[in-house]
This record gives C-alpha cells, sequence and structure tokens, in this order.
C-alpha cells in the first residue's frame, strides 16, 4: 500500500508549509542541515527528481561564495578568515550567515520539486478544497505557469545573443549590464502582452461569471494523507510552543 502510495496535493502543500516555516524559525547550522536533509528524503518519497534537485543545489554554491563575501565585508562580526591588506573579506560570521541563506535556500528548492510532482491544476484544486477563493489559486497557478515561460524566453534570448557573436563569459561587467538590460525588456513586454491575452481569454470564457463553480476533479485524501497532516501539525504546534 506505502509503495503505491501517490500523496494528495493537500499533503504535499501541508509538507512544503512545514518545512519552509521551520527552516525560517531555528538558525541552529545543524537543526537547518537536518531540515533539508528531511525535506529531501520527503522529496523522494513523494517521487521527485534527485538529479534536479542535486544539480540545482550544486549551482548555488557560487551564490554561497557571494553571500559570505558581501556578509563579511559589509558586517564587521567575528574573526577574520581571509583578508587582503586591512580589508577583511571573509570572517566566520559571514560564512555562518552565509551557510544558513544557502539552507534555507536548498529547502525552498526542495519544497518547489515536492510541489512540481502535482500539476497546477491537482494544485488548485486542492487549494479549492481547503475553502481558499478560486481566484486566489487561479493566481497562484499562473504564477507557477508563467516561471518556465520566463526561464524560455531567457534561454532563447541569451542564446539569440550568443549567436551574434557576442561571449557574455568574455564581456565586461558594464558591458554585460547593458546586455541584459536589452535582454529583460523585450521579455517584460512580451510578459504583459501574454497577461492582457490571458486576461481576454478568461473575460470571453466567462470568468467568474457565477458565485460558485464545478469541477470534474474531485480529490480524495486516504488515511496515510490524514496521518502525515495531523503529524506535521502536531509537531509544529510543538515547534511554536517551544520557540516562545
Amino acid at each position: 500500500m506505502i509503495s503505491a502510495y501517490k500523496a494528495d496535493p493537500r499533503t504535499k502543500l501541508t509538507t512544503v508549509l512545514f518545512f519552509s516555516t521551520i527552516s525560517l524559525i531555528y538558525e541552529e547550522i545543524w537543526v537547518l542541515v537536518l531540515i533539508l536533509f528531511l525535506s529531501a528524503i520527503t522529496a523522494l518519497v513523494m517521487r521527485s527528481s534527485l538529479v534536479s534537485i542535486l544539480v540545482r543545489l550544486r549551482k548555488l554554491l557560487g551564490v554561497m561564495a557571494a553571500i559570505a563575501i558581501v556578509q563579511s565585508i559589509f558586517i564587521k562580526t567575528g574573526s577574520s578568515i581571509a583578508k587582503i591588506g586591512d580589508i577583511t573579506l571573509l570572517t566566520d560570521y559571514g560564512a555562518a550567515k552565509a551557510l544558513e541563506f544557502i539552507l534555507r535556500l536548498g529547502i525552498l528548492i526542495v519544497s518547489a520539486a515536492i510541489i512540481a510532482t502535482s500539476s497546477s491544476r491537482e494544485i488548485v484544486q486542492g487549494l479549492v478544497q481547503w475553502h481558499c477563493p478560486y481566484e486566489i489559486a487561479f493566481m497562484s497557478s499562473v504564477a507557477i505557469r508563467f516561471l518556465p515561460l520566463f526561464k524560455e524566453e531567457m534561454t532563447d534570448m541569451v542564446t539569440a545573443i550568443q549567436l551574434r557573436g557576442i561571449d557574455l563569459k568574455r564581456v565586461k561587467l558594464k558591458e554585460k549590464i547593458k546586455v541584459y538590460k536589452y535582454i529583460l525588456f523585450p521579455i517584460v513586454i512580451n510578459s504583459v502582452l501574454k497577461a492582457k491575452e490571458l486576461s481576454s481569454a478568461m473575460v470571453v470564457r466567462g470568468f467568474r461569471a457565477y458565485p460558485q463553480r464545478t469541477s470534474y476533479m474531485v480529490l480524495k485524501m486516504n488515511y496515510i494523507d490524514y496521518l502525515i497532516i495531523a503529524s506535521l501539525s502536531a509537531v509544529f504546534i510543538i515547534i511554536i510552543v517551544s520557540y516562545l
């Protein structure tokens, strides 16, 4: 039964809310590592792709180094680890804060992988059956579906720039900022045009024409879903009470 178990979208939403919320409560590195480990195990149980999770986490290493340097330069706290003359480039406090940030970001990425195992239609239906207003659920679904479109358009624009003989890796920082400015402007315009087209399509199809909506899809939770939601809710209450 457990091997064939497929989590309800509401169970996934509850799990994501649990991990992302407690990751904001705790600041201890070992606790954040434990939360990341548990969230990764949960993602695998809910049939997320381990390879995609590892690739996304690997891309955060550069972000972690940049945040550590910024923390160390602008916040003069902690012992110096790396210096150039009188300028401190890295402190133990900056490295710790950067690691905290990267662990929280990793938890959010793993949480996104958990949500990605359900379609946007299932997520919307789950929110609706949670008595969330359909307009808010639909807005969340549209936002999720637009993110891959932004990424695809950004990739196409960068590819077009490279086909014209511009190597972004060799361009100076000032020129690179100009290039990305030229890239972002048409992407924003296209996004506004797509939003207007979507709005027109919704009006033509009678969006919000009636106060009540019906759906062919009706989600049903089994006892495992109820057990997971009840357990996470109980643990969350205990954490909040102990923290306060």
